[in-house]
């Protein structure tokens, strides 16, 4: 016997309804076709399925046990067709998320937690492990957001702008340099540089200053949290360099001095990475969004 999805419904349908006419309406076919499709049933079948001289129309031992299966398989199978739909519609997903820079948290997770009352059927996750190897993970699929300010040219990935920032030397305020209008990248050869663990390719104290210019700070130490980094340079154990939305929330403590790397500063941009598959995702575009206003609310 060959059942098929079809097969099932009609069976529920002319229970539920008790006879074809209202069946064939419930299932949008003709009552002919319905019957049709019924003896086909019990042809295959090699028994009767309904009682047909009851009213409302019965179910034979044997419908009922087709009953029973339909019961059990069709509200799993229309769950997921439901499923499917929503992931059609952009209304579902998933939206996994690595970042490249530890000070992202403090604008992107207001930006998250707006999203996830616009968009309650997309898995939200930040997947903080991946810092290190996020674009790798974007590309084999573990990640599917990642927050970057180095672009690269990776095949089936496109970066999102979202916002220019300015990267910042945090000093403690009785520092010689708290005077001064901009710092230069030999103020800090004899400095105790606290930078987060990463590469030093993906920090721009390196990359986009000390590096170009040929300077090495006089130590470099790994502080993880931002806290714990501002405290450390308000304690005069050595100085940052920060993103400017970080230390604008700084701005009346007494005890930091910021100032800009060089005379005309430092501009980077950051990015949103996703696969160029997802980038027209509803959801997706709506994280996008309001990563850019993040910054602004941050």
């Amino acid at each position: 016997m060959h059942l098929e999805l079809r097969h099932l419904r009609t069976i529920r349908a002319i229970h539920d309804q008790g006879g074809l006419a209202r069946a064939a309406e419930v299932l949008n076919i003709t009552q002919s076709a319905l019957s049709h499709q019924v003896r086909a049933l019990e042809d295959q079948a090699g028994t009767s399925l309904f009682l047909r001289q009851t009213k409302p129309m019965r179910l034979s031992p044997a419908g009922l046990r087709l009953l029973a299966v339909a019961r059990q398989v069709l509200p799993l199978v229309e769950a997921a067709e439901s499923e499917m739909r929503g992931v059609t519609q952009g209304k579902l997903g998933r939206l996994h998320i690595a970042m490249e820079c530890h000070a992202c948290f403090n604008w992107l997770l207001p930006a998250l937690d707006a999203f996830r009352h616009d968009w309650p059927g997309v898995d939200i996750d930040v997947r903080a492990g991946l810092a290190f190897t996020a674009l790798p993970a974007l590309v084999r699929g573990d990640a599917d957001m990642v927050i970057s300010s180095d672009p690269e040219d990776l095949p089936g990935i496109v970066f999102e702008p979202l916002f220019d920032y300015n990267p910042l030397l945090v000093v403690p305020a009785h520092h010689p340099l708290a005077g001064c209008d901009f710092a230069e990248p030999a103020d800090l050869s004899t400095e105790t540089l606290i930078t987060y663990p990463m590469d030093r390719a993906r920090l721009d104290v390196f990359s986009h200053f000390l590096d170009p210019a040929g300077v090495q700070p006089g130590a470099v130490r790994e502080i993880e949290l931002t806290d714990v980094i501002l405290l450390l340079v308000a304690s005069g154990r050595g100085v940052s360099v920060l993103p400017d939305w970080v230390l604008e929330r700084e701005a009346g403590n007494p005890e930091l001095v910021t100032l800009p790397l060089g005379r005309r500063g430092v501009v980077r941009r950051l990015y949103a990475a996703v696969r160029e598959a997802d980038r027209d995702l509803a959801f997706m575009g709506d994280m996008i969004r309001l990563a850019r206003e993040g910054r602004n609310a941050g």
